[in-house]
């Protein structure tokens, strides 16, 4: 009978990544339909409500040599927000939030990068319903592997943490017994899978 160590469900819950590329350096296509941007806060004080953004685009320069000439910019359709519920998505492209109709787009540009082994730190400027706000992203990459359709791609998990006022994000309602309907810290999860271009 097999005996699991208490975390081995989770340690060991994919398969160990590959290793096809000795140096990732390159220029790359992030691949959104294998990709997920997603977003975490906390509702009413007592759960949190996850979602994802499902119309977006990115590119990717990778240099691992001089990792400072590493670059990313990242463009998201506002409106292809997704929380599970359409009322509560029309609620968050409409002006209380993301106001989707007069800013249709999300964007990130990065402005340095670092590199420790197989992390990577991030910085870079997010740009929400016109303001633009410097963010930190530590990535970790996730292994490198050639598709069987012959494309070699590379693997990123990462996040970090906003606060959504400084984006003008601000709607909120109280609570009778204390505290407020949606957190303002917000957690933003990124499983990034990029094509190195041909």
């Amino acid at each position: 009978m097999a005996i699991f160590r208490k975390n081995d469900t989770t340690a060991h819950a994919f398969d160990a990544p590959t290793a096809a590329l000795e140096d990732i350096s390159g220029d790359y296509t992030i691949d959104a339909s294998h990709s997920r941007l997603g977003f975490s806060a906390r509702h009413a004080m007592v759960t949190t409500v996850r979602g994802q953004f499902t119309d977006w685009s990115g590119t990717a320069h990778v240099d691992t040599a001089d990792p400072a000439a590493s670059s990313v910019s990242l463009t998201i359709r506002t409106a292809s927000i997704d929380t599970g519920n359409a009322d509560r998505n029309a609620h968050l492209a409409s002006a209380d939030f993301f106001d989707a109709e007069n800013h249709p787009e999300i964007t990130f540009v990065s402005t340095h990068v670092t590199r420790d082994g197989d992390d990577w730190t991030i910085a870079g400027d997010l740009t929400i319903k016109g303001v633009t706000q410097p963010v930190t992203i530590e990535f970790e990459s996730t292994g490198s592997a050639q598709d069987p359709f012959g494309y070699l791609r590379i693997g990123f998990e990462g996040g970090t943490s906003i606060n959504r006022k400084d984006w003008g994000l601000t709607w909120n309602a109280a609570l009778e017994t204390g505290g407020v309907l949606v957190s303002e810290k917000i957690k933003l999860d990124f499983d990034v899978s990029a094509i190195r271009n041909a």
